[in-house]
C-alpha cells in the first residue's frame, strides 16, 4: 500500500506493508523524524505513531506545539499519573481520558485525595517522566484483556462492552492500561505539568453507581504554556460564576429545594428581567408572536411528538387523575399545537412564535453545575413556519438576529460550526435527500452571502435537521454554546403541519427552530463569569450608589436617589454612619458601576462626586451633567433604552 508523509506542507509517498506502525515506518525513512514529531493527522482524526497503519492516505507529522497533539500529550499524562498513584496507593482505576482542557482520572478509593496526596502523586509522575519509559501499543484478545485486569471490575465492565473480539493496551514502566489511545512515544515526552483538583465522580456518571475520586490535571510541552494556562486557569477559578454568585447575591440553589433547580435571589432576578425585557422588545420588532404555554401535557403529547419513546428517561412523568402528565422538556409540540389551531394560508406565511419557556429534564446529579447544567431552566425559545421559497430570507434573519443579539451582549468572537448529516448512515434522520439537501443549501448559502467562516461538522446534525452552531468565546477565551439554528424534518410530519397554497392544495410546512440565548439559566452563569461580576451598566442590577460623608448630606442625597428613581435608574441609598472608606469598600465589592458621593461640599454646591467601579475617582459634576452623562453610556450599550 502507498501513503503519504507530509512534513511542513511537503507530501513524500511511501511504499509500505499494512499494519505496519508510523513509528516503524519513520524509523526506515528517517529516525530523526521520531524526535520532531508527536503524533499524526489525517482524515480530521489523530493518529499516534504506535496504531497500525491499515489505510492509505496522507499523514500530516505534528509537532508537540500544534494544538492538536495536545489529545495524545493529555492522554498520556492522564496515564502518568494513575501509574504514580498504583505506586503509592491501593486502589483500582476506573477511567481516565483526554478532556477539552487537560485530562483527569477517576480511582476507586477508599480514602478522598487531599492537596498533600496529589504533591506526593506529582513527585512520582517526575520520577516517571524522567525515566523516559517507551510507550507501547499492543493488540489483544478480550479473553486475554479479562485475564490481565481481572481485579478490576471496572475494566472488566468495559471490555465486556466491546463489541470487536480484539482490544487495544498501552503499556509504560511495568503499566499496563485499557485504552484506544492516543498517546505519545514515550513518558519523557511530558515536560510540564501540574495536578489541579479532587473532585467525587459516579462511575458512568450514575448516581446510583459507585464513588469515584477524580483528579484533574494539565501538561505541556514546556513551562511558558503550562504558566500561561495555569493564569487563565486562576483567572476562572476568580470568575466562577458560583463564587461570584453568592459574594454578589444573585442567586442560590437550596438543599431544601432540590439539585439543579436555581432560586434567583432579588439582584440575580433584576439581571434576568432586564434580560428578558430586552429578548421581548427585540423579538416584537422582528415579527415574532410572544406566546406561553404550561409547563405540564398528557403524555399523549410527547408520544406524538415522539419525545415520550427515545427522550424517556430525561423526562419527568406523574399521574393526575389517573393518566399521566410530562413535565415540559421541550416547547416546541406546544407551538405546534398553536399553528395547527387554524387553516394558514400561504398569505399568513411565514409565522414566528417565541417564548421563554420554563422547562425540566431529569440531568443526573454528576453532571449538574450551578447555573452551566441545571434540571429546570427557561428556554429563549423560538419557532418559525414558512414556505420552501421563504426558507433562505428566514434563515438568514435569523442569523442577524442571533448576531446582533450576543454582540449587544459584548460577545466579540466566535467559532461557526455547520452539523449536516452523516453521508454514510443517511437512514439514521428524519427527511428525504431533497429536504437535506434544501435546508443545507439554505444554511450555506447564508453563510456565504454574510462572509462567515464556517467549520462543517459531518455527522454531528441532530436526527431532525442540519443546524447551525454559533460558539461564543468570553473574556478568557472559553467557548461557551451560543445561539442556534436548526431544520426540523421530523415534527411537521408527525403534527401534520400544512398550510392552504395559492393553488388550494395543502402543502408541508418548513419548521426552524432557533435559540439566540439558550437557557437563561447558563447563559446568565455565562455573563457572570465574561464580565466577573463587573456587568455593563444596562445589565447591573444596581447602577448607583448614592452614599454620605457625614449626616448634613442626607437630605441632598435623599433628593438625588428619588431623582434618580424617577429616571429610571436601579439604585441604593447608602445613609449609615460609618466611615467613607467602608461605604466606598462595599460598593466596591458589590461591583456596583457609579458611586455618588455627597459631602458638605456638593449640598453646597449642588453637585455630585462621581466614582467609577473600574476607573476610580471621576470628578464634580452637576445633576444635569451626571445624568446626561450615565443616559449617554446606556446608550451606547444597547440601543433601545
Amino acid at each position: 500500500m502507498k501513503i503519504k508523509i507530509n512534513i511542513s506542507n511537503k507530501s513524500t509517498v511511501i511504499e509500505t506493508e499494512e499494519g505496519l506502525s508510523l513509528k516503524k515506518i519513520l524509523e526506515r525513512k528517517e529516525p530523526s523524524l521520531l524526535d520532531k514529531y508527536a503524533v499524526a493527522w489525517c482524515d480530521e482524526k489523530l493518529i499516534d505513531f504506535h496504531t497500525p497503519v491499515r489505510e492509505e492516505g496522507e499523514y500530516f507529522l505534528l509537532s508537540l506545539n500544534d494544538e492538536r497533539s495536545m489529545k495524545a500529550m493529555w492522554h498520556t499524562t492522564s496515564h502518568i499519573m494513575a501509574q504514580a498513584v498504583k505506586r503509592l496507593y491501593k486502589v483500582n482505576l476506573a477511567i481516565g481520558p483526554a478532556i477539552k482542557d487537560g485530562f483527569y482520572y477517576d480511582i476507586d478509593t477508599q480514602t478522598p485525595f487531599t492537596d498533600e496526596d496529589l504533591n506526593k502523586i506529582s513527585k512520582e509522575m517526575k520520577k516517571i517522566i524522567e525515566s523516559n519509559y517507551p510507550i507501547e501499543y499492543e493488540s489483544i484478545t478480550k479473553k486475554n484483556a479479562k485475564e490481565i485486569f481481572a481485579d478490576n471490575k471496572f475494566k472488566l465492565e468495559l471490555i465486556q462492552e466491546i463489541e470487536d473480539e480484539q482490544v487495544s493496551i498501552y503499556k509504560q514502566g511495568g503499566f499496563i492500561d485499557l485504552c484506544k489511545g492516543p498517546h505519545l512515544l514515550s513518558t519523557g515526552k511530558v515536560s510540564a505539568f501540574k495536578l489541579l483538583s479532587v473532585a467525587g465522580s459516579y462511575w458512568r456518571g450514575d448516581e446510583h453507581r459507585e464513588s469515584l475520586q477524580r483528579i484533574y490535571g494539565i501538561s505541556y510541552s514546556n513551562k511558558e504554556s503550562l504558566n500561561e494556562y495555569l493564569y487563565r486557569y486562576e483567572e476562572a477559578k476568580k470568575r466562577d460564576h458560583r463564587k461570584l454568585g453568592r459574594e454578589l447575591d444573585l442567586f442560590n440553589i437550596y438543599e431544601d429545594v432540590g439539585a439543579g433547580l436555581v432560586v434567583w435571589h432579588p439582584k440575580g432576578a433584576t439581571i434576568r428581567e432586564v434580560i428578558e425585557e430586552f429578548w421581548k422588545k427585540e423579538h416584537i420588532k422582528r415579527g415574532y408572536e410572544i406566546i406561553r404555554t404550561p409547563h405540564i401535557a398528557k403524555s399523549k403529547l410527547w408520544k406524538i411528538s415522539g419525545h415520550y419513546d427515545y427522550y424517556l428517561e430525561n423526562m419527568y412523568t406523574f399521574k393526575v387523575d389517573n393518566e399521566e402528565y410530562v413535565l415540559k422538556p421541550m416547547n416546541c409540540p406546544y407551538h405546534i399545537l398553536v399553528y395547527n389551531s387554524d387553516i394558514r394560508s400561504y398569505r399568513d406565511l411565514p409565522i414566528r412564535y417565541a417564548e421563554l419557556g420554563t422547562v425540566y429534564r431529569n440531568e443526573r446529579s454528576g453532571v449538574l453545575h450551578g447555573m452551566l447544567r441545571v434540571r429546570g431552566f427557561t428556554m429563549d425559545d423560538g419557532h418559525i413556519f414558512c414556505r420552501e421559497d421563504q426558507v433562505t430570507d428566514e434563515i438568514g434573519k435569523v442569523l442577524d438576529f442571533a448576531f446582533d443579539m450576543i454582540k449587544t451582549f459584548g460577545y466579540k468572537d466566535f467559532e461557526v460550526h455547520l452539523s449536516v448529516r452523516d453521508p454514510e448512515h443517511k437512514e439514521d434522520y428524519a427527511g428525504n435527500d431533497k429536504e437535506w439537501e434544501k435546508a443545507e443549501g439554505a444554511l450555506i448559502e447564508t453563510l456565504n452571502e454574510r462572509n462567515i467562516e464556517y467549520e462543517r461538522k459531518e455527522g454531528e446534525a441532530v436526527f431532525y435537521g442540519p443546524k447551525i452552531d454559533i460558539k461564543i468565546k468570553d473574556a478568557l477565551g472559553r467557548e461557551w454554546q451560543g445561539p442556534t439554528i436548526q431544520f426540523d424534518f421530523n415534527l411537521p410530519g408527525r403534527f401534520k403541519m400544512k398550510y392552504i397554497g395559492e393553488d388550494g392544495n395543502e402543502h408541508p410546512v418548513y419548521m426552524i427552530h432557533r435559540a439566540l440565548l439558550g437557557s437563561l439559566e447558563r447563559f446568565v452563569g455565562g455573563l457572570i463569569e465574561h464580565y466577573n461580576g463587573n456587568f455593563p451598566l444596562w445589565l447591573a442590577p444596581t447602577q448607583i450608589r448614592v452614599l454620605t460623608v457625614t449626616d448634613k448630606g442626607n437630605e441632598f442625597a435623599k433628593e438625588m436617589y428619588e431623582k434618580l428613581k424617577m429616571n429610571g435608574f436601579r439604585c441604593e441609598l447608602d445613609l449609615k454612619n460609618a466611615k467613607l472608606s467602608k461605604k466606598i469598600r462595599d460598593s466596591e465589592i458589590q461591583k456596583i458601576p457609579y458611586i455618588f458621593i455627597i459631602g458638605a461640599k456638593e449640598v453646597e454646591s449642588e453637585t455630585i462626586s462621581l466614582r467609577h467601579h473600574l476607573e476610580g475617582d471621576i470628578g464634580s459634576f452637576s445633576i444635569k451633567e451626571v445624568l446626561t452623562h450615565i443616559k449617554g453610556e446606556l446608550n451606547r450599550e444597547v440601543t433601545y433604552i
